[in-house]
């Protein structure tokens, strides 16, 4: 059968037989991976209001425990946007009613990012639907499978300085 990336690989190979191409398999394959992926999530995100960055924001300040805040700078570098972004989202999101400003109890020129009653209800129930989501989107691997991508795809990671330490 095959999908997109084997009729690139092989016209690559009738082109250009001298040129091993194998790296434009893994390569092709993650990127066409993660568009899908992205259009999946936004196309779930949507149906409960949010967007993408919406939920990646309060699942961010969720796992961070109680009282369930951040800087605004900690939500920055965890989101990898601008700081002019930042804001922006924080505007967008208290007025939607899930997060509050609070001051920050030990700097007064700093601000910290509060879920809020709504927004910490907003993510417990949607952490649960997005699971399941994604459950479904792996459902063709396999445990083992699952294992093997999850240990490969972790390597390539840290190969490329993507680590909890960096």
């Amino acid at each position: 059968m095959g999908d997109a990336v084997d009729l690139v690989l092989a016209q690559w190979r009738r082109e250009r037989p001298d040129l091993d191409v194998w790296p434009m398999g893994v390569i092709g394959r993650i990127s066409r991976l993660s568009r899908l992926l992205d259009r999946e999530l936004k196309e779930f995100f949507a149906a409960h209001g949010l967007e993408n960055w919406e939920f990646d924001m309060l699942a961010t300040l969720r796992r961070s425990g109680p009282p369930y805040e951040l800087t605004a700078g900690a939500l920055n570098r965890a989101a990898m946007v601008t700081s002019g972004a930042i804001t922006n989202r924080i505007d967008r999101m208290a007025a939607k009613g899930l997060v509050d400003r609070v001051p920050d109890g030990t700097d007064r020129r700093s601000v910290r990012v509060r879920l809020t009653e709504r927004g910490l209800a907003t993510a417990d129930e949607l952490v649960v639907l997005h699971v399941a989501n994604e459950a479904r989107l792996l459902e063709a691997l396999d445990p083992e499978e699952r294992d093997q991508l999850v240990n490969a795809l972790r390597r390539l990671l840290e190969s490329l300085g993507d680590t909890s330490l960096g």
